[in-house]
């Protein structure tokens, strides 16, 4: 008789099939696919008068799997959950030990902070029982996040509009973002100038430039172009005079390793990734990628963290290798190790790669460009923060004229340390003036060139990016690492915050259910609560509080909120304020607004039901369709991806991916086009009978095999974005 193999459950294929390659033949390794018992969707589903007792049920699609799993573990000797080493991982793991029907003794948790043979081995040799604490903390929050959705969204459907939606974080980050917009509509902006003066050593060509800083020891803004030029008059005429000269070194340290929100911060504003796609190929990296030579290896650590805490044994590979690669110069002296923030969970390291020595370039044939990109960063970041500081040269210079200080400071790098890998990117440039200086002593007089006032505005808080507003989140405790991407995608899905650019505004609609919450709801949206909130759910998991007395007393002051919104707005219906466009309609006249349909925004005419006219929002791009001359107009696709069309559509049949150029070919006259993305992007003609014509697989596209590389052969087609995009494709 066959020998029974031990199970392990983890939660998804991927790395279902690099855990079986470590642990060998006496294991079974399969998937859950996430969760498999749940809330039911069509009701509250918690007992709230017993308790708060959750009713779950099986996922209903899952049922196939469901029945496999049971067969599975029926037969294995003892069963390992797997799942993700975090509270919703362990509730996971805990939903298939009572669905499965798995009693103690057969049932085993373990984690793996990375997925590497010696990590594996190691937990399956160390099990531990499931933490009940972590799944009470995850019952909690889900249950008060039901509480809080199927109470309030049916209140917005009532009062605002049907299909929106209200949650304990989505809500408060709505109004974190409308807070800023109105921050901006009340900015008051105030005049202040800029004063430099041109100098110049005396008998030398070229010279540097200081900015004013004020009178005598005192700083001066000035406020008015009469302040300008009385210090204009007063130093015009007056000998400018080198009066201080300082000299130093200035240090910079390394930024710490990545945590969830501040891989997220740096993949948005370096890479252009959205926090969703940033986890998403941060999963792929962690679960395992086909690497040459050496299988299926997970190449970075478990990716939902808040803790800055590095692994003894990484410490020393990371120093070993900074050592053999850069030189011991760059490796300092101790180890770098960096303190966690008061409330963070400190369950897992800080996201690394699990082994340095792997350096993106030697895997970069083996990964996607996103997959390389992030890797990349991830990789950087860690060596950086165990490499030595970057040293500068720094000189400071005072100059006075009549009683009058104008300053400049200049540094040079003298040392790169970590900046030989990994420098942060910023949010905001500083108007500091970078110029070089000359060699100069105090007492030396200079020539003043000339003098030249610029006039400037304050300018209001910017609006939040993906980027910043993750990092405000993190800073007033709203959320935790896990919730982060998906919030933002909750509030921009439900049409709450549109991006412009790269920035977030909030819409109409946000600003209105905004105001309702804030009106009636007053404790859902404040972000001190919120906080509150979390450090309840932390509490809960550190075994101090009860999970039940947690919601009760939540509850308690919610339910007496929610009966006087209603008992308030009895009979009242909120409307939503149009967005006017610049557009009039072809039938009466009005001025049309946007609205938002099931395939995106277009334009209605107001008079609606009197007057139905529609149209969509062109958007006229530059260039003549290559087949009737016709405009190119930039459409969006049902599934939200971007195409370009001929504007006589089905009469022309023009339909493409690629980008239409300003530019015309030399040789046909016919618009040039380039691929859609970013960075340098060469133009190309796509006239087959022009002789400057370029092939499609030679337009740098990825290569992709199969289906996923034909091009969209009809304007339905269009619906499914391809991997790589079409150039002339016909209806």
């Amino acid at each position: 008789m066959a020998k029974a193999k031990d199970l392990v459950i983890v939660e998804s294929p991927a790395k279902a099939k690099t855990i079986e390659k470590y642990l060998g033949g006496d294991f079974r390794v399969t998937a859950s696919m996430g969760h498999l018992r749940d809330l039911p969707k069509s009701k509250m589903g918690v007992d709230i008068e017993n308790g708060f007792e959750p009713q779950y049920v099986p996922v209903r699609d899952k049922k196939d799997l469901i029945a496999q799993l049971k067969k599975e573990a029926k037969s294995a000797k003892t069963v390992y959950l797997a799942t993700d080493p975090d509270r919703e991982g362990e509730a996971i793991s805990w939903h298939l030990k009572e669905l499965l029907e798995l009693p103690d003794g057969k049932a085993k948790r373990v984690t793996f902070n990375e997925i590497t043979k010696r990590v594996v081995t190691e937990s399956i040799q160390h099990p531990r029982e499931i933490d009940q604490n972590l799944v009470d903390a995850q019952q909690a929050r889900r249950i008060l996040d039901r509480i809080v959705g199927y109470k309030l969204s049916p209140l917005l459907w009532r009062k605002i509009k049907t299909g929106l939606s209200a949650g304990r974080v989505q809500s408060v980050a709505t109004r974190m973002v409308v807070d800023r917009e109105e921050e901006i509509q009340a900015f008051q902006s105030e005049e202040f100038w800029h004063l430099d003066a041109h100098l110049s050593r005396t008998g030398e060509e070229g010279g540097f430039v200081a900015r004013y800083h004020g009178q005598g020891d005192k700083k001066q803004e000035l406020k008015s172009r009469e302040e300008v030029d009385a210090v204009i008059a007063a130093v015009q005429d007056a000998a400018f005079t080198v009066s201080a000269v300082k000299r130093g070194e200035k240090q910079r340290t390394p930024a710490p390793p990545f945590i969830t929100s501040t891989l997220q911060q740096e993949a948005s504003r370096r890479l252009s990734m959205t926090p969703r796609r940033t986890m998403s190929i941060a999963q792929q990296l962690y679960e395992g990628v086909e690497i040459s030579g050496r299988g299926s290896v997970g190449l970075i650590t478990y990716m939902r963290t808040d803790s800055l805490r590095l692994s003894e044994e990484a410490l020393s590979a990371a120093r070993a290798f900074i050592t053999e690669r850069y030189g011991p110069r760059f490796c300092p002296a101790q180890p770098r190790r960096f303190k966690t923030k008061a409330g963070a969970q400190d369950a897992h390291e800080a996201i690394r790669p699990t082994d340095v020595n792997l350096t993106p370039e030697a895997v970069r044939k083996d990964l996607s460009q996103e997959q390389y990109r992030l890797y990349r960063l991830i990789w950087g970041r860690f060596t950086a923060c165990q490499m030595a500081n970057a040293v500068y040269d720094n000189v400071a210079v005072d100059v006075s004229a009549a009683d009058h200080v104008f300053k400049a400071n200049y540094s040079e790098l003298k040392f790169p340390g970590y900046t030989a890998v990994y420098e942060e990117a910023r949010d905001e440039e500083s108007d500091e003036l970078k110029n070089p200086l000359p060699s100069l002593s105090q007492g030396e007089r200079l020539k003043l060139e000339k003098l030249v006032p610029d006039q400037q505005f304050t300018q209001p808080p910017a609006r939040y990016t993906e980027a910043t507003l993750i990092r405000a989140m993190e800073e007033k405790g709203i959320g935790r690492p896990s919730t982060y991407a998906p919030t933002i995608s909750t509030i921009t899905a439900h049409d709450y915050v549109i991006k412009e650019g790269k920035y977030l505004r909030p819409t109409p609609l946000g600003q209105v259910v905004t105001g309702l919450m804030k009106e009636h709801f007053a404790d859902i949206v404040d972000l001190k609560f919120t906080n509150h909130m979390e450090a309840e759910l932390d509490e809960i998991e550190n075994g101090k509080a009860r999970w039940r007395d947690v919601l009760e007393d939540f509850y308690q002051d919610f339910n007496q909120e929610f009966e006087a919104a209603e008992s308030a707005m009895d009979g009242v219906r909120l409307k939503v304020p149009d967005v006017l466009s610049d557009e009039y309609c072809e039938v009466c006249g009005r001025q049309m607004v946007v609205k938002k349909g099931r395939f995106g925004y277009f334009l209605a005419c107001p008079g609606f039901p009197d007057c139905t006219f529609t149209k969509p929002i062109v958007v006229e791009m530059p260039g003549k369709c290559p087949k009737c001359g016709g405009r190119i107009l930039k459409r969006t696709s049902k599934k939200g991806y971007v195409f370009y069309a001929c504007e006589r559509g089905t009469d022309c049949g023009f339909i493409t991916w690629d980008v239409p150029t300003k530019d015309y070919c030399p040789a046909c006259g016919k618009t040039l086009f380039k691929r859609s993305g970013r960075g340098p992007l060469k133009s190309f003609c796509i006239n087959e009978a022009c002789p400057n014509f370029v092939p499609e697989e030679k337009r740098v596209y990825q290569k992709k095999s199969g289906a996923a590389a034909k091009k969209p052969a009809a304007r339905k087609s269009a619906a499914r974005k391809p991997a790589a995009r079409s150039a002339g494709a016909k209806e």
